[in-house]
């Protein structure tokens, strides 16, 4: 994965969503899988994200992208959320039946991930001192 940047910015935000349909039913199958799909590849694109996996099983969603740092985790889990829910129960009507009339459940997981581990990182940082006092 390599960084990304802005004018003003080099970033490397990595993402990992997993959500659940209402009432964690297996409703996330064939036509449905395959629209949501194009769904949450047109929001990823309308908000200038990247995805590097997506992966629908019947009762849950793995979505991992890279966005732009401007966008918070939980806000860019609730537009995925909010404006897929909206576009998939307009075109399948029926799935209202079976999810209580909202498709996703109101929870989510969120993890980071990047190049370098967090072990990495801690490392380079507490090192920062000492480097600087070498270089008096």
């Amino acid at each position: 994965m390599e960084y990304k940047s802005t004018r003003h910015v080099k970033y490397l935000c990595n993402y990992h969503f997993v959500w659940i349909p209402k009432y964690r039913r297996d409703v996330l199958v064939g036509d449905i899988a395959e629209y949501i799909k194009e769904v949450l590849k047109s929001i990823a694109e309308e908000l200038g994200c990247e995805i590097i996996a997506l992966e629908l099983m019947p009762d849950h969603v793995h979505l991992f992208v890279n966005c732009p740092p401007r966008y918070s985790p939980s806000y860019l889990a609730n537009y995925f959320k909010g404006k897929s829910a909206r576009l998939v129960l307009k075109k399948f009507p029926d799935l209202r039946k079976h999810t209580g009339g909202k498709l996703w459940t109101r929870s989510y997981f969120v993890s980071t991930a990047g190049n370098v581990s967090s072990e990495t990182i801690r490392k380079y940082i507490e090192e920062q001192w000492v480097k600087e006092n070498e270089e008096d």
